[in-house]
């Protein structure tokens, strides 16, 4: 006996034509925002210091929430070991951000010393990945080369320290808000010709085809099979 097969409909396709057209409509939204960070990040690029200050501000504001979290936070935990701990803790959160706040100029020469040393740790940790990993690994020289340039980027600023705390924090916020911006208008281009309608109607069509040409060798199994049996029912009336 021919073995019937059901088909199921594709229930998912007009979720996904909603979607699309839904992104569709809302590209010029990441187009304007790409623009108005691009805008922010000119400013910021046109003026590093105010931006170094801008930078040092938003970190201050940042350590100071962490401090507040985990002073609360430590009246929470049992013991007096990690009550001292997170108290402490957030005790100089609380003190790193408001220092930032009261001397911003300190704040960015030991924000941008920071800085300088995390990116010669970060270089030369690549670099020893890299070569214990070139037998291993074939993209290895990219990691080492990746490793160098980070580690340079790291000694450069450490050599024009401090000097170049008025002005470093602030190069990486504009280059940040430049690649972002950039980022954004292209994702809304993007969406702006992934989500047309024409491209979603030929989907659906073509979906929709294939679930009938799907659907046609079922069809036929089951007229073979109830011929098969109108001729036994016939073959035993006899």
């Amino acid at each position: 006996m021919a073995k019937i097969v059901k088909t199921i409909p594709n229930t998912n396709i007009p979720d996904m034509a909603n979607v699309q057209q839904m992104l569709h409509s809302k590209w010029s939204w990441f187009v304007g925002i790409g623009i108005l960070l691009l805008l922010l990040g000119g400013l910021a690029l046109g003026n590093m210091i105010a931006a170094t200050v801008a930078s040092v501000y938003f970190i201050g504001l940042l350590m100071l929430l962490g401090g507040i979290i985990e002073i609360v936070h430590a009246f929470g935990v049992q013991g007096w070991k990690s009550f001292l701990f997170w108290l402490l803790s957030g005790l100089l959160y609380a003190a790193a951000g408001i220092v930032a706040f009261l001397n911003p100029l300190l704040a960015s020469a030991v924000f941008t010393f920071l800085l300088a040393a995390a990116l010669l740790a970060v270089g030369i940790i690549r670099i020893w990945t890299g070569f214990e990993t070139r037998h291993t690994t074939t993209g290895w020289g990219w990691i080492v080369a990746t490793g160098v340039l980070t580690a340079l980027a790291g000694l450069i600023i450490a050599l024009g320290w401090p000097i170049n705390s008025l002005w470093v924090l602030g190069a990486f916020l504009a280059i940040d808000l430049i690649f972002q911006g950039w980022s954004f208008i292209a994702f809304g281009l993007g969406l702006k010709g992934y989500g047309t309608p024409a491209p979603i109607a030929a989907a659906v069509k073509t979906t929709a085809s294939r679930s009938t040409t799907r659907a046609k060798p079922a069809t036929r199994a089951k007229t073979a099979t109830s011929r098969a049996r109108t001729t036994a029912a016939k073959a035993k009336s006899k």
